[in-house]
């Protein structure tokens, strides 16, 4: 069977659908997509916040709390802890279907009705300033994250204990400013480095120690710029910097970027014991295509960030799931759910919203352990099925089934979202695809400019916690922690000049690409598909095979 050449309804581009792609649509039963992989995932990156960090109050109790979502949502919102008791009955807010209007219209009044959590996560101590955070203890203004202790302005990281600016790290301690990094202790300013420790400004290292300025080095100790020297040596090379100094901070950035573009041999991709696959960052899958960030996989399509899935397509942020298809955040045990956000444990369901362990539902929002239930009203099985197949038939007619929630269902503005990130767009765009756009806050000259900091962390003093700096790149005020403070003076680490929000988006986006772009193999010279923006400049791909001959 040939692949089905279609126009994308979104953008206007040409892309294709696989027969393999088809026959998972049509296992998992829902109609191939209008939209394009890159139009599809930015349509479900929309209904992820990264938000800003704001104090609000729950609209339940009058309870302070903190949250990214927006100043003026649409919905109500509850804490986390209110969200999840007997305070509140999601089915309250049942409503009957009506044949004459859009579902989608239906299904955001019910949404507006319908409050929402603060926070995403759960188990937690101390983690007010904090979304997606599970199981973690003391982290403050910190994003997605599992198992981590003592963390601040990071964001994606599992295991990571006393460090800030980490951003996709595992099983890290001690450390500052890294990026796709593993099993780490002591390291600053460094990128795709794994067991390395005491270390700085090292790039695809493993196993090194003791090292500074440093790529592509394998089981090393006292290297200084790629050359060995004794410990002495290495210490009097290491004093002749002052790191404490933005300036010379700043300088070193520099090199070390040049190193990464000139010098580095960077591989083509970064998948790990996967077969048969094609993407990038993949570890432990077998046929998949088209994935981006994902584990433990099988038999997958079209999807970004991820786990443990088996026959999915068109996925974002899921895990443990198996016969999904386009859906954002879909977790824990689903099964056959389609066209839904944010669901845990539901099988057989689709359009859901915020919905946990539930079965043979559709169209409904903030509802838990529940059995065929239509737009939060409860059905018989009879009745369920009836009204079910009459709703789906109307979408048809109207054109909307198969299609994910709307951009103006979403929870906050674009521009306030993951999408932003991966697909950035102007306001005039979002507004034109029907979504919203959160207004910044007011900027602000009430605060110190970077350039009136001390340029040495010795020379500053404490009381620099009480005031507010001003990001020049953004305009938003920040401040400095007197944990973080105290963490800069002991690492000594010049004070930050960027609004922390800044800082991890600039990280993240080394890892967002999602073309092969082509190159030479820097060895045998074959053509190779890498994930790596030309304008980056980098002059050294190679080809795994040569990769895993000549630096693995």
């Amino acid at each position: 069977m040939n692949a089905e050449t279609k126009i994308c309804k979104q953008c206007g581009g040409r892309f294709e659908i696989t027969a393999d792609e088809k026959a998972l649509y049509e296992k998992i039963g829902i109609p191939v997509p209008g939209e394009c992989f890159k139009c599809r995932m930015q349509h479900l990156f929309a209904f992820w916040m990264f938000g800003k960090f704001r104090k609000g109050k729950s609209s339940l109790s009058g309870k302070d709390l903190i949250t990214i979502l927006p100043e003026k949502t649409r919905y109500p919102v509850y804490t986390s802890h209110e969200w999840f008791s007997d305070e509140w009955d999601p089915m309250d807010y049942g409503q009957k279907y009506d044949s004459n209007r859009s579902f989608f219209k239906q299904f955001k009044e019910l949404q507006e009705r319908v409050p929402r959590p603060h926070q995403t996560g759960k188990n937690n101590l101390s983690c007010d300033w904090c979304d997606d955070v599970w199981d973690s203890k003391n982290c403050y203004l910190t994003r997605a994250i599992i198992g981590c202790e003592n963390l601040s302005y990071s964001y994606r990281n599992v295991n990571v204990k006393d460090s800030f600016d980490v951003t996709y790290c595992y099983n890290t301690d001690k450390s500052y400013d890294i990026t796709f990094c593993f099993n780490c202790h002591k390291l600053k300013y460094s990128l795709n480095s794994r067991d390395c420790l005491n270390s700085s400004f090292l790039f695809d290292c493993r196993n090194v120690q003791d090292s500074f300025m440093c790529w592509n080095l394998r089981n090393r100790q006292y290297y200084f710029f790629n050359e060995p020297y004794s410990k002495d040596e290495y210490l009097k090379k290491i004093k002749a910097f002052n790191l404490g100094s933005r300036k010379i901070i700043e300088e070193l950035k520099t090199k070390f970027n040049e190193i990464i573009r000139d010098k580095a041999v960077h591989r083509a991709n970064f998948n790990v014991r996967s077969e048969n696959s094609i993407g990038n960052y993949l570890t432990n899958c077998n046929r998949c295509h088209n994935l981006f960030h994902w584990e433990d996989s099988e038999n997958c399509y079209n999807s970004m960030r991820g786990f443990k899935t088996k026959n999915c397509i068109d996925l974002a942020g899921s895990g443990e799931a198996e016969l999904c298809g386009m859906g954002a955040m879909v977790f824990i045990g689903g099964y056959k759910t389609n066209f839904s956000s944010w669901t845990n444990s539901c099988t057989d369901s689709e359009y859901l919203d915020s919905c946990m362990e539930c079965r043979e539902c559709f169209g409904c929002v903030g509802v838990r352990k529940k059995k065929n239930c239509i737009l939060n009203k409860q059905y018989s099985e009879e009745e369920y099925k009836r009204l079910k197949a009459q709703i789906i038939e109307d979408m048809k007619l109207g054109g909307e089934y198969g299609e994910f929630f709307p951009y103006s269902l979403a929870y906050g503005g674009y521009n306030l979202t993951t999408a932003q990130i991966y697909f950035p767009k102007t306001k005039e765009t979002v507004i034109s695809m029907g979504g919203t756009w959160d207004e910044a806050e007011d900027k602000t000259a009430d605060g110190i400019s970077p350039e009136k900091l001390p340029d040495d962390i010795a020379d500053v003093e404490n009381g620099i916690t009480g005031q507010a700096l001003i990001c020049p790149k953004t305009g938003y005020r920040f401040n400095i922690a007197s944990h973080e403070l105290s963490f800069y003076k002991e690492m000594n680490i010049p004070l930050p000049r960027l609004h922390p929000d800044y800082r991890n988006i600039e990280r993240f986006k080394l890892l967002t690409v999602i073309d092969a772009y082509p190159y030479k193999c820097t060895f045998c010279g074959a053509d190779v598909g890498a994930y790596y923006l030309p304008e980056w400049g980098y002059k050294r791909i190679a080809c795994i095979k040569c990769y895993q001959k000549e630096i693995a």
